[in-house]
This record gives structure tokens, sequence and C-alpha cells, in this order.
């Protein structure tokens, strides 16, 4: 078996969940046609971690739980530049901030520009860290995705107005989670939606985070606590 020689890129993805305790809606846009990654999917505001992310100043950081299994089978010091792009990828193609008043230390990449502009430094308070997969070998850009979910009323700006977003994704729309499968999805995207129903009444970090390790060689489903194979040890 010849192996697979497409790159593996770290991604953040973020779940914004709405009304969690009523009626939950998730918040979702379409890929367009020509895209060369899951083109006319409904999927979650998301993308790559671009190298300046870590450089990022974050008003609140991660909640240390989340941070531990985050660090998880990574590489040192990824998780600040993930929660960044994580917020990064939320605001660009949604235009919606998380995010807490302030004012930047030094000057803002150009990613971050506009972002800065709004007067908000971007925050990881709220999100919390609940899936982690990485897309299959075969595919024309494989990602180690980290998915975020987070509560709507945790934005610093209006949940409806994407007047902001940039256009990556179009048809952006509260989708009520129970009917998520109505969309076309991503296999792994309705996978990662069972387990945001299955955490609707709690809305701290998971007992342990799910992952989807798809190598050349085999595909595991692991569960991250947050102890390193040296630490186990």
């Amino acid at each position: 078996m010849t192996a697979d020689s497409t790159p593996i890129r770290d991604a953040a993805s973020v779940i914004v969940l709405r009304d969690r305790a009523t009626e939950p809606r998730i918040l979702m846009g379409q890929r367009g046609a020509a895209a060369a990654f899951m083109p006319n999917k409904f999927v979650f505001p998301g993308g790559a971690v671009d190298p300046r992310d870590a450089e990022v100043p974050l008003a609140e950081g991660l909640h240390e739980v989340c941070a531990a299994r985050l660090a998880e089978d990574a590489a040192p010091n990824l998780g600040p530049a993930l929660t960044a792009a994580a917020v990064r990828e939320l605001w660009e193609e949604t235009g919606l901030i998380l995010g807490a008043p302030g004012r930047w230390q030094g000057t803002p990449g150009v990613d971050w520009t506009e972002f800065a502009a709004t007067g908000h430094v971007p925050s990881a308070a709220g999100l919390s860290f609940v899936f982690r997969a990485i897309t299959p070998p075969g595919r024309p850009r494989r990602f180690d995705a980290r998915f975020f979910l987070v509560d709507a009323d945790r934005l610093a700006s209006d949940p409806d107005d994407f007047s902001r977003a940039q256009d990556e994704l179009s048809h952006l729309k509260w989708v009520p989670l129970a009917r998520a499968r109505e969309v076309d999805l991503p296999f792994i995207t309705e996978v990662v939606l069972a387990e945001v129903a299955g955490r609707l009444a709690d809305p701290g970090p998971p007992p342990s985070v799910p992952f989807f390790r798809n190598t050349d060689e085999e595909s595991l489903f692991l569960r991250l606590r947050g102890k390193s194979p040296l630490a186990a040890g």
C-alpha cells in the first residue's frame, strides 16, 4: 500500500450552540461547489491554523481541563494556536466575535486587523474542546481538526449579524439540532453532532474527548483524557 503523501494540517472548527435549554440550534454554512474540500457540504465555521496564530494574545485562555486534552498527542505548545485559530476562523467565516473589550498589545497581524478594529481581544472563555478527527487517507486535503463548542451567549456580537463575514461559507444559518441531518453534511459532522446532542445537559468540559485517528496503517477511535503517554507511564 502506498502511503498518502497529502500533508495533514492542524485545524480548528467552532460549533456555536444557541438556545441550549429550549430549542437548541447550531450555526452552519455551506461550502462552495468549487471547493477542493467537501464541496457543497454544510459545515461548522473552521479552517487551518496559521503559523501566526501562536502569537495572538488571548484575553482569557482555554479551561485547564480542555487545554490538557488539547495538548495530548499533539505538538508542544500547539493549544494556544488552535484556540486562536478557532476564534479567527469564526470571525472570518461568520463575522461573529468571540472576544473581550480591550486593546491589543503590539500590532495585530493582517489576519487580525479587522477583528482588532472592533475593539476586542480574542478570548477562549466559554470554548469547550469536544472532538478531534483526522481526515482519512485518500482525500484531496487532510486536516487534524479539533472541534470546539461554545454557547452563543458568549459572543460579543449580534448572533444574527453576518454582515462582516467573508465569502468562504454561504447560506449561514441557525439549524435546529434535531433537524441538522436534513441538510447535506459530511459524515464526520454527523458524528460530532451526536456528541453535541449528548452534551446539552452539561455545559462543562466532557469527561473525555473522542478522537478519530486515521493513518495510512489504521483507523482508531480513541479517548483524550489529558494525560500524555509519558505521564501515564
